[in-house]
């Protein structure tokens, strides 16, 4: 699916993968593992992402919801393990975190987790790009198709409006 306009930006939700409403994650699954990343409604409602680090090791096993990537955008940003199992870190994305801009669902990806059981009973219980899509439809992402500055709330529009009506004077 494609979003043409989400805050001024073209955004698109792919029908093969699952999200985690709740963080804007995407996950697939590849190699009998389950990989992780931002999915780019989220990254865009987010401002992107400018730097990155874990919170967790390479190779340990980590719980459902436990905090597991902090990152800086606009505002800094807890990512936690939508699923429980034995992570991978994916090295680059630290390192160069545009990628996750300019490829969020190939080489942007954050992490991947080894689940027991295996990855597909845990990708079932992950919303489908419907729900996704659905989801984003009270977001600034919908409400302000354009991204014109300012924002589209009423507290915006009144600051706005108040400044914009104000007589500036120099002494």
């Amino acid at each position: 699916m494609i979003i043409e306009k989400f805050l001024g930006q073209r955004v698109s939700i792919p029908d093969e993968l699952r999200y985690d409403i709740k963080q804007g994650l995407w996950a697939k699954t590849d190699r009998g593992e389950v990989v992780i990343g931002l999915a780019e409604p989220a990254l865009v409602l987010q401002g992107g992402v400018n730097d990155l680090d874990w919170l967790v090791t390479e190779g340990e096993v980590v719980a459902e919801n436990q905090d597991v990537v902090f990152a800086i955008t606009a505002k800094i940003l807890y990512i936690s393990a939508p699923l429980p199992g034995r992570i991978s870190l994916n090295s680059e994305a630290k390192q160069r975190p545009a990628n996750l801009k300019e490829d969020p669902y190939g080489r942007g990806w954050l992490f991947r987790l080894a689940i027991d059981g295996g990855p597909r009973s845990a990708l079932s219980r992950m919303a489908d790009s419907g729900a996704y899509l659905e989801s984003l439809k009270e977001t600034d992402g919908c409400k302000n198709p354009e991204g014109r500055k300012g924002g589209v709330s009423g507290i915006c529009k009144a600051v706005y409006s108040g400044i914009r009506a104000q007589k500036m004077t120099t002494s």
